[in-house]
């Protein structure tokens, strides 16, 4: 079956959190991680049907739902999870503050990325935790761990190491040997690690494929709690689901801590949109891949013009993490919203020289956002 990813679809007037902040002015918004693509009518159907019941009482996860995500599991990642290790949370979001605060305590110390998604540092500094963030360097135009270093950024009350792969907003997708680095290094010095895997199902170089670093060895498994969702890939994040898996009862046990008290358990139409995906979106889904794979190479050959401006290897996600810091412009997100450009601000991400695009949308609308940063560049060349 087609799918049409260049239709417009008008956000506009749509509670849009992304469209919604510069609905007044003249700007493309391209900043939080959402797209502009409808769902896939396999999702689109069976929220349909159900709305078509017309009863929406209180509702429990389908009896299916963790033998599917498991299935899928063994399908797209050849990880063999039993679904008794599966947890259902709200969000990702969620499962990174529940694991920070109850694989932790206040006393110890945690390990977080930088650049990184905000969260993954919001849920330390709001647990409140202390943590240290260990700066990704760029390798073979790829941002990686230092992973040869890493010991220089471990205290002596380090207790909890947080990963994300593939990486937001660097869009590396770590290797077998990257991965078995960082699992050696926290397994010496006996480590948990939560690894925030969402954007798993996005990876877009045909010659990559997304390890979940606690497929790798069950000792690995043993101290590892991973955190995915179809939310990202399908494009539902409105709807909210998603899961941990932790083959260790006493990291399942405090994954499950205050579920459905004061963490609120997913809703009907998450269930629904969830179970739909993960049946029947594989075709859609590669679909998408092939579309985003020509919009982040359409960015990659505009920036190629845009000097100095920097872009290093997409591997995974629709977000091209952009290097100004050789434009010397104080605020690079500032410049390029006052050509009427939104971007995710480096800031964001304790790298205010970057800014993240996000590619998920029409071409068309690709196409202009791209002319208004060249004009934002020639702004500050004059």
């Amino acid at each position: 079956m087609p799918f049409n990813f260049d239709a417009p679809v008008d956000r506009r007037n749509s509670d849009s959190i992304r469209w919604d902040r510069y609905a007044s002015d003249d700007v493309i918004p391209l900043w939080v991680a959402d797209m502009d693509f409808q769902s896939p009518p396999c999702v689109i159907d069976a929220l349909a049907e159900r709305v078509q019941d017309g009863v929406f009482g209180y509702t429990h996860a389908p009896d299916s739902l963790r033998s599917a995500i498991a299935s899928y599991m063994a399908a797209h990642y050849n990880w063999k999870v039993d679904p008794d290790w599966i947890v259902i949370l709200p969000s990702v979001v969620s499962g990174l503050y529940t694991a920070v605060r109850q694989l932790t305590n206040p006393a110890e110390h945690i390990l977080v990325p930088q650049p990184v998604y905000h969260h993954l540092r919001l849920a330390c500094s709001e647990g409140p935790r202390a943590y240290t963030e260990i700066p990704l360097a760029l390798e073979n135009d790829r941002w990686v761990l230092p992973w040869q270093a890493l010991d220089q950024f471990r205290q002596t009350n380090t207790k909890l190491a947080l990963l994300c792969n593939p990486q937001n907003p660097g869009g590396t997708v770590y290797t077998q040997s990257e991965l078995l680095q960082f699992a050696e290094f926290c397994e010496a010095h006996d480590l948990l690690i939560c690894s925030d895997e969402i954007h798993a199902g996005l990876v877009l170089d045909k010659q990559v494929r997304h390890i979940p670093i606690a497929s790798l060895d069950q000792r690995i498994s043993m101290r590892t709690v991973t955190l995915m969702s179809l939310n990202k890939v399908f494009n539902f994040p409105g709807m909210g689901l998603a899961w941990a898996i932790a083959e260790n009862p006493r990291l399942r046990a405090a994954m499950q801590t205050d579920l459905h008290r004061t963490i609120a358990e997913p809703g009907l139409m998450a269930y629904t949109a969830t179970m739909a995906a993960l049946r029947d979106g594989e075709e859609w889904r590669q679909s998408l891949l092939q579309y985003l794979r020509g919009n982040r190479d359409y960015v990659a050959k505009r920036l190629q013009a845009m000097a100095p401006l920097t872009l290093a290897k997409t591997e995974a996600s629709y977000l091209a993490w952009i290097d100004c810091s050789a434009l010397k412009c104080p605020d690079p997100h500032a410049l390029f919203l006052s050509f009427g450009l939104a971007l995710s601000p480096g800031t964001q991400f304790n790298a205010p020289q970057f800014v993240r695009l996000n590619f998920g949308t029409q071409r068309a609308l690709l196409e202009q956002a791209m002319d208004r940063m060249a004009l934002a560049l020639a702004s500050v060349k004059r």
